[in-house]
């Protein structure tokens, strides 16, 4: 279970070829567990990632200072990534002194001078990316920031953001069952050499196979008013799953394990950022790094997950938020 090292953007910023995406740990699904959370923090480092994902609103900084206080003096063997822009009340901000004030709070919280990698979390539609874009190099030049990304920004976003100042990584959704940056977003990201980070490349868990009602959610767990997880559409997505499992017995693997294995297989260029709060499950995860689809495979994926064969909306009306390019 080698953990390989893949790099991110024309700067060609190391790390893992999976990293750790840690906001499952303070909100949206189901109780915290910070013994658990911090044990699956040092699982990965363990394991040999090296790449960790949090942001300000996760938790409201409850998930910063986690992260933090986890890494503890190993904080210099990673790579942290946060992001700012985004509020517990779904407002965006992109303003200069927000961004500016922003960094210097998640610095306070992670317990560290500098962070490696800091994104825009939305496109302020109110304030112009290059003013956003321009705070973001001023935090590079004073040492506070090493590189810069943006989260689920459009084509034309990323222009005009690579035209101030290099982008390191896109961090967008992107999965089997989500696969809205294909039609455009890629090949400018491409082009730009912006490398590609997907959050939830597991849709939330559902392309795991193990939720197959609501019930079994806890009764916080924002996944029971999700559109797809909910009514005729959680049906019909479990068909799909039906299928991704199918595919995972030709490798007496997991449908987590081909889910991963079908995004790192997208290019080199490409990080995905699983989340859990269980070691089982990042010990899981891992192990799709090892796994080789074969061509016949890759056709009946792409064959069987296309945006039409999915069911209900990406996002419900209160995570509307999300979506890529309505806020850019």
């Amino acid at each position: 279970m080698a953990v390989r090292t893949r790099y991110l953007g024309a700067a060609g910023l190391a790390v893992s070829e999976q990293g750790l995406g840690c906001m499952g740990m303070s909100m949206y699904y189901g109780p915290r567990n910070d013994t658990d959370s911090t044990a699956v923090i040092h699982r990965a480092l363990e394991l040999g990632v090296t790449f960790f994902d949090t942001a300000d609103v996760y938790g409201s900084g409850h998930n910063e200072e986690l992260v933090g206080r986890a890494l503890g003096d190993r904080r210099d063997e990673v790579v942290l990534a946060t992001k700012c822009g985004f509020q517990p009340d779904f407002s965006v901000h992109g303003d200069a002194g927000y961004i500016r004030s922003a960094c210097d709070e998640s610095l306070r919280r992670l317990g560290t001078d500098h962070i490696d990698l800091y994104y825009l979390h939305r496109v302020d539609p109110t304030v112009p990316i290059e003013e956003s874009v321009g705070a973001l190099a001023e935090l590079v030049e004073m040492g506070k920031v090493s590189h810069i990304g943006l989260s689920e920004a459009s084509a034309q976003s990323l222009r005009r953001a690579a035209a101030v100042h290099p982008i390191t990584a896109l961090q967008s959704e992107w999965s089997l069952w989500t696969r809205d940056i294909e039609a455009e977003v890629l090949v400018t990201a491409r082009e730009l050499r912006i490398g590609i980070v997907p959050y939830s490349p597991l849709g939330r868990g559902f392309l795991t196979g193990t939720v197959r009602s609501t019930d079994t959610l806890a009764d916080d767990d924002t996944r029971r008013q999700h559109p797809r997880f909910t009514g005729d559409a959680l049906q019909a997505n479990l068909r799909l799953v039906e299928q991704l499992e199918a595919v995972a017995a030709n490798y007496d693997a997991t449908p987590n394990q081909i889910a991963l294995a079908w995004v790192l297989d997208q290019g080199p260029d490409v990080v995905p950022i699983p989340g859990t709060k269980r070691v089982g499950y990042l010990e899981s995860n891992i192990a799709a790094g090892d796994i080789e689809l074969t061509d016949a495979d890759r056709r009946v994926l792409d064959e069987v997950f296309t945006p039409e064969a999915v069911s209900g909306a990406r996002y419900g009306r209160v995570h509307s938020y999300g979506d890529s390019p309505p806020l850019t």
